[in-house]
């Protein structure tokens, strides 16, 4: 599929402007470039690459943990499906296998192409990661934002000084599209900064490794022979929780003796007994558990919020058990603990109960700040449990 964006060169000079910039200020690994290609880390789990390919070519690819919905869509997205032989696979294919691939874009002949997403406005993460390169004006107002943010730095006539910090930067980018970059580029931009606080020496060694000074080469990897052999995720997290619960479903109760009486078992039934709904001492606990995922179900009387609580602390409170509960368990096991206290007595449940799984994991994951709880533990193999183990409560 066709993408517009500006071709490897401009999206280079841009990148290696940014990389000179912030290395006279001492930062060398936010955006940096190197023999390897381009780089940019925002050191919060977000990233873009940029690669020249000898002939012409060259591949953009990166990762936003919030906005790249292609690397948890479902059915997944195989991102390099159809991709040219001339990538470079290794480091594609680790962060694909690792679901830390949100979009790969490959230049060749005069183009941008990458595979099509199932819907139109999947979110890739491109314009998260990448986005002050992709134009001018982005690029400039990153380098404004390297001056005040980065540099500190304070202006008497505010309007006038952004005015020509811009038209600084405009002088410092037209000079890195050309191979142009020296100490007068770089100082019109920075020179303004308080004495000190500037190695305009550290910035020109950044932008001689990006071959944007006068007789220095932009960096290009040779050209792959041959496309590998890979593994391709065939179902998404939602798709193999969905097999390994059903057969969780299907699966005979395991016989167990009724457990002891603890402390720990004593302090749950009494933290359900204080949630009741109809505070009547009657509270229903559904969660199902992998050693992969965990996801927890509204029983037909589920855990009540209590007054000042935020709508999420119960649902807390309750993952924190489990999440225990879980960790004492062998891998490769699953349950379905179901716990429903009474005024009286505590039964097992006979069956699971529908309900809205999906609705019930993504909130799990919104609890806990991830968008998939253990993706990376059975991500790209189906493991359907021997034998479901259901923990049954005490009588």
């Amino acid at each position: 599929m066709p993408i517009d964006i500006a071709d490897p060169d401009t999206l280079w000079a841009r990148w290696g402007a940014h990389a000179a910039a912030l290395a006279a200020l001492g930062h060398h690994d936010v955006w940096w470039c190197d023999a390897d290609g381009a780089h940019h880390d925002d050191h919060g789990g977000n990233w873009a690459r940029l690669v020249l390919v000898e002939g012409d070519r060259a591949v953009l690819f990166g990762y936003d943990h919030e906005y790249s919905d292609t690397a948890w869509a479902s059915p997944p997205v195989d991102l390099l499906a159809g991709a040219p032989a001339w990538l470079p696979w290794p480091e594609l294919t680790r962060f694909a296998e690792e679901d830390q691939l949100g979009y790969v874009h490959w230049y060749d002949a005069g183009a941008w192409t990458r595979v099509a997403y199932p819907e139109p406005g999947l979110g890739d993460g491109l314009s998260a990661t990448a986005g002050p390169v992709l134009d001018g004006d982005r690029a400039r107002r990153e380098l404004l934002d390297v001056v005040v943010e980065w540099g500190e730095h304070d202006a008497a006539d505010e309007a006038a000084e952004r005015a020509d910090v811009t038209a600084a930067a405009d002088r410092l980018l037209a000079a890195a599209s050309g191979g142009l970059v020296d100490a007068a580029a770089l100082g019109g931009l920075l020179g303004r900064l308080r004495p000190g606080r500037v190695d305009v020496a550290a910035g020109l060694a950044m932008a001689a490794r990006a071959g944007l000074t006068p007789g220095t080469a932009r960096p290009k990897v040779p050209a792959a022979a041959d496309a590998p052999a890979r593994r391709v995720r065939v179902l998404s997290d939602d798709q193999h929780d969905e097999l390994v619960w059903a057969a969780m479903r299907a699966a005979d109760e395991t016989p167990r003796p009724a457990p002891a009486p603890t402390a720990e078992l004593a302090a749950l039934v009494d933290w359900a007994r204080g949630r009741a709904p109809a505070w009547d001492g009657r509270c229903a606990l559904v969660v199902q558990v992998t050693d992969s995922a965990l996801s927890q179900h509204d029983g037909e009387a589920a855990p009540a919020q209590r007054p000042g609580e935020d709508g999420w602390t119960a649902f807390r409170e309750a993952g924190d058990w489990t999440a225990g509960r879980r960790s004492s368990g062998r891998p490769g096991r699953c349950c379905w603990p179901r716990r429903s206290p009474t005024s009286g007595r505590r039964r097992p449940s006979p069956r699971p109960p529908s309900g809205d799984r999906r609705a019930a994991r993504h909130a799990h994951r919104r609890v806990t700040g991830h968008r998939r709880a253990g993706r990376h533990a059975h991500g790209r193999v189906t493991r359907l449990p021997a034998r479901a183990r259901p923990a049954v409560s005490p009588r």
